[in-house]
């Protein structure tokens, strides 16, 4: 019997493969049976190609429901996915094909000929393009194709695709995810979060990230449901959706936008039974500003490249502000210092989980693999945590974010959640900068709420009150936006190169 990702979302597919299951954003309606004669058609056309189980299939690609089809056209030939952020530069694609070594590149019909300039230069044996509008050579070729209907024996452990973390220190890693990780995840989560065939998702996510990928749309061919499929967030036209819409899963930012936005009412969500805040930290402001526009409480979940989803708040019972929930199930978790030594409940450490949602290993990298692990098969997040009595987890922050000033710990999120709490404040991020007396100095950057001007003086001064004097802000600075990146996570990397000669230079 195969463990093949394809076959088993197959089996739950509805008998009536004419049902839509995807709706894009000009209204045009995809049924099961399009998604079927698609993906066996880039299939084939990826077979002419050379491509075998094992190679590995890499795509620049923007967003369209092509994209779903040659995601599962991989899986059916038991070919590897390598899906690569649209906003990756030349350099960076450069790296990632001379490191995967893929069989086959598709990239956006504008750049083919860069693209294919990448692929001699990388031994890559075929270059085809995929635009977001049915165009490109892939489609092409397509259109003259046999629709492959076999489905490659797939055991659970082979590797179904591989996701290159963001490298924002070092060189980027490819996280191998295997059959089982991703079909035993969406299974799960599928069950978690009550999807039933009635459900509508309405995805304004980027297609080449766990999120939206591996839990949206793999949750989706789970359920046999619906589909709404957004090029990308737009408050206007999500808020034109939502009411045909049952779920929507989103990152923080999504949630702040909506709220801004004065067409953003109780009735508008009235449909909706669902939603999702996941891939950075929700404020707990956030969390509970939705609720008292909409009634709803925003389910926070955790996970991560290497391991998709690890917990999440439960559907039904208490959806706590700033908490990331139990473990689901199936998946272990516990808090360790920095020598694998466990510690006791509600004491800060990093986050180490184990479940057969984890990632396989590293492309090519077996030593970092190594170090990633306990012997006792446990991954090492990296990510700084609390669990407390009851099992709920809270996400403190990245390790690499822990700031030691003056031989203290300060945990950014900490100071973040305080001043966020202040009218004139929109946004925040706190991070460490070098100090010449302390190590490190706590600094941070705030988004003035409603453009409207905020004092970063008053502000330190306010939180005097409230934090540890070692805990406080010895700078603000005002800007306009944070920098992020595609999932909205903030770019703490960015701000503290942006700022590090701050303490340090002659001025000082």
């Amino acid at each position: 019997m195969s463990d093949n990702l394809l076959q088993t979302f197959l089996d739950r597919f509805p008998a009536d493969k004419s049902r839509t299951f995807l709706i894009e954003r000009d209204g045009t309606e995809r049924s099961f049976s399009w998604l079927l004669d698609r993906t066996g058609r880039y299939a084939s056309v990826l077979a002419s190609h050379g491509v075998v189980k094992g190679d590995r299939v890499a795509a620049q690609v923007d967003k369209s429901s092509d994209v779903i089809a040659l995601y599962l056209a991989c899986l059916q030939l038991g070919a590897i996915h390598l899906p690569l952020n649209t906003a990756y530069t030349g350099d960076e694609i450069a790296y990632f094909l001379g490191d995967a070594a893929p069989r086959v590149f598709v990239c956006r019909p504008g750049h083919i000929d860069a693209a294919k300039e990448l692929g001699d230069k990388n031994d890559v044996a075929a270059v085809l393009s995929l635009g977001s509008h049915g165009d490109g050579s892939l489609n092409d070729e397509a259109a003259n194709a046999t629709a492959m209907t076999d489905i490659v024996a797939a055991d659970k452990d082979d590797v179904a695709a591989i996701l290159y973390t963001s490298g924002t220190t070092g060189r980027s890693k490819g996280a191998m995810l295997t059959h089982n990780n991703l079909g035993s995840n969406a299974k799960t989560l599928h069950h978690a979060w009550g999807f039933k065939p009635g459900d509508t998702l309405l995805h304004a996510l980027p297609l080449f990230h766990t999120h939206g990928l591996f839990v949206a749309i793999n949750i989706m061919l789970m359920n046999g449901g619906k589909v709404i499929l957004l090029p990308k967030f737009d408050a206007d036209d999500v808020i034109e959706r939502l009411p045909q819409s049952t779920v929507l899963m989103g990152v923080p930012t999504f949630y702040t936008r909506l709220l801004a936005h004065p067409k953003f009412t109780k009735d508008v969500t009235a449909n909706m039974r669902l939603f999702v805040s996941g891939s950075a930290p929700l404020l707990a402001e956030t969390h509970d500003a939705f609720f008292e526009r909409t009634g709803h409480k925003i389910l926070e979940r955790y996970g991560m490249t290497e391991t998709c989803m690890n917990t999440s708040n439960p559907l039904d019972g208490e959806r706590r502000p700033g908490a990331v929930g139990p473990t689901l199930p199936g998946i272990e978790a516990r808090v360790c210092d920095k020598d694998g030594n466990v510690l006791g409940a509600g004491e800060i450490g990093v986050l180490e989980v184990r479940g057969p949602n984890v990632f396989k290993g590293y492309w090519q990298m077996p030593e970092k693999t190594a170090s990633e692990f306990r012997s006792d098969g446990f991954f090492i997040t990296g990510d700084l945590a609390t669990i407390g009595e009851d099992g709920y987890v809270t996400i403190v922050g990245r390790d690499k974010d822990l700031i030691i000033s003056g031989g203290f710990n300060v945990y950014p999120k900490e100071v973040e959640e305080v001043i966020a709490e202040y009218d004139e404040v929109d946004e925040v991020a706190i991070f460490g900068l070098p100090h010449p007396d302390f190590g490190e100095a706590v600094a941070g950057v705030i988004v003035a709420a409603n453009g409207d001007q905020a004092d970063p003086e008053a502000i330190i001064k306010r939180t005097q009150d409230k934090l540890a004097k070692f805990k406080v802000p010895k700078r603000i600075w005002v800007i306009k936006e944070l920098p992020r990146n595609t999932m909205g996570k903030i770019q703490k990397a960015q701000l503290r190169k942006q700022y590090e000669d701050t303490f340090t230079s002659p001025a000082a």
